[in-house]
């Protein structure tokens, strides 16, 4: 018996192949399930569109009536492409009972999608929940999380054992549970999520460029009294920064310092905003010294401390705040296909 209905999303950008696998694999397992899978291009202009019309007929997926591509001629960032999609729904107009958002260098393992439903139709207070997440080497990835808060930007930045343990209740990056959690909040690369919770609070804030956007979502979700859950009998497989290329950042970018300015502003204040970047300074300085004594390895991107300072001496970009459902979000005309 169906308990619900499922829209799940993946976006695309400059990664054409990666995400037809992706897709491929979500598809095998919304066969069974009632709903669709909608893959956006987000304004990749490189060719994304073509290669995704083509690998989508090469496959048949035409006659298959569970899947869609929509094109975005704009890049505004991961929000603002999964407002697009909170915003189509389903290809006959509905709205659909959840939305799965999965990402393009993620891949779904079993019943993924199923046991994520199935947890948030299970726990009515339940309004997102989140996978277990690893490594193409079977590596776990860490995806249940604390909120930010001063006293977590100063261990994270100062990474010695001694503060660890002593500010344990805010460090952001929780030992992985081995049976379903609630958390704070809970990694956007597998990510379910009950729809009344986007009607009530509404999309993604497309302030946010990249990173922070998932944080603020089941901030603003807790505020309204939902709940998000670490359900790691739901398992993906992910590459990691696949389009970001964060892993090779060798300086970090200009968006994930706004978007970390914006949450904390938003958040907590700008009182509060400047004390987390103080202590995100002091803790960075308090490693800088150990890596001069103690031979430590550098941490962070180069010039991240001159950087993070720069940034919070600059005028904050304006808010956009969240959209709501109601609000189709294109930014730009669309084309879709396999209607």
């Amino acid at each position: 018996m169906s308990t619900g209905s499922i829209l799940t999303i993946i976006l695309n950008y400059r990664t054409p192949e990666m995400t037809l696998r992706s897709a491929e694999a979500a598809l095998a397992e919304m066969e069974d399930l009632c709903g669709e899978v909608l893959v956006i291009d987000n304004g990749s202009d490189d060719g994304s569109w073509e290669a995704l019309q083509a690998g989508a007929a090469q496959r048949g997926w035409q006659d298959s009536g569970k899947i869609r591509l929509l094109q975005s001629r704009v890049n505004g960032g991961f929000g603002a492409g999964m407002n697009i999609g909170f915003a189509a729904g389903l290809s006959d107009g509905s709205a659909p009972d959840y939305y799965y958002l999965l990402n393009s260098d993620a891949f779904v393992q079993g019943e993924t999608i199923r046991t994520l439903r199935d947890f948030l139709a299970d726990h009515p207070g339940a309004g997102l929940a989140g996978s277990f997440v690893h490594g193409t080497d079977g590596t776990p990835h860490r995806t249940a999380f604390r909120f930010p808060s001063i006293a977590g930007e100063f261990e994270m930045a100062a990474r010695t054992g001694i503060f660890t343990r002593l500010l344990h209740p805010w460090v952001v990056a929780m030992e992985m549970p081995q049976v379903q959690t609630q958390v704070d909040w809970t990694a956007g690369a597998s990510l379910m999520i009950r729809r009344p919770v986007i009607e009530e609070i509404g999309g993604f804030d497309e302030t946010f460029f990249l990173y922070f956007e998932e944080t603020d979502l089941c901030r603003r979700a807790a505020r309204a009294g939902w709940r998000t859950h670490y359900v790691p009998d739901s398992k993906i497989e992910h590459l990691g920064s696949a389009s970001t290329g964060m892993k090779d950042w060798q300086r970090t970018p200009t968006y994930w310092f706004q978007s970390r300015s914006h949450y904390f502003t938003k958040s907590h204040g700008g009182a509060y905003a400047a004390l987390a970047t103080l202590a995100r300074i002091t803790g960075t300085c308090l490693y800088g010294l150990r890596r001069l004594i103690q031979g430590k390895p550098q941490a962070d991107p180069d010039h991240f401390l001159r950087d993070l300072i720069s940034h919070a001496l600059t005028p904050a970009p304006a808010s956009r705040g969240p959209s709501p459902l109601s609000e189709t979000r294109l930014h730009s005309p669309v084309s879709e296909d396999l209607k």
